[in-house]
């Protein structure tokens, strides 16, 4: 485990029985209100990038506070993914399954140019729906997705072996409880 790493897997907080009982949720609000914890988690995402890329896609809404400091970090634009209703202009959708109901999710048909490179960010990477929701809507506006950055994995819900399987490149986890 990388310094970065260990320093946000110490500020990960398990609250057991929420949002129900029997659950342990992973809490990662302690690691973005500490500015340290902040920092490693944001230079552990944009260290994992494996190569140029033209921009950082971020899930609403914590994708967005993790994206744009790792696009800033990496020198390229961000690019929001969000909810119906929130975005002005044309937009393209995708409505997906979730373990609990159904979603959608839209992106500005003009956000990307053509082949742009996109790495993908969210917070936490569950069963991988909205990751490649995300990814079906860089394909409609003619980008390419090359890989996924979260800053945590939960890795017993199969969210990585759904998104390498459906081809959309490395998925890289900062920390993995």
């Amino acid at each position: 485990m990388t310094s970065h790493a260990r320093v946000v897997a110490d500020l990960v907080r398990t609250v057991p029985d929420f949002p129900s009982p029997g659950v342990l949720f992973s809490d990662i609000a302690p690691v973005l209100a500490d500015p340290a914890g902040l920092a490693a988690a944001v230079h552990a995402m944009a260290e994992a990038v494996p190569g140029p890329i033209d921009a950082v896609v971020g899930v609403e809404a914590r994708g967005f506070i993790l994206g744009a400091p790792v696009a800033l970090a990496l020198g390229c634009g961000f690019v929001p993914v969000r909810k119906p209703g929130k975005l002005p202009g044309a937009l393209v959708s995708h409505s997906y399954a979730l373990e609990y109901g159904e979603s959608t999710l839209t992106m500005q048909v003009d956000a990307l140019p053509p082949g742009a490179r996109v790495w993908i960010v969210d917070d936490v990477l569950a069963t991988g729906g909205t990751v490649v929701a995300t990814a079906d809507l860089v394909r409609q506006v003619g980008g390419v997705t090359v890989g996924v950055g979260v800053l945590l994995e939960l890795p017993d819900l199969g969210g990585r072996d759904r998104i390498v399987g459906a081809g959309l490149g490395p998925v890289c986890s900062v920390v993995t409880p």
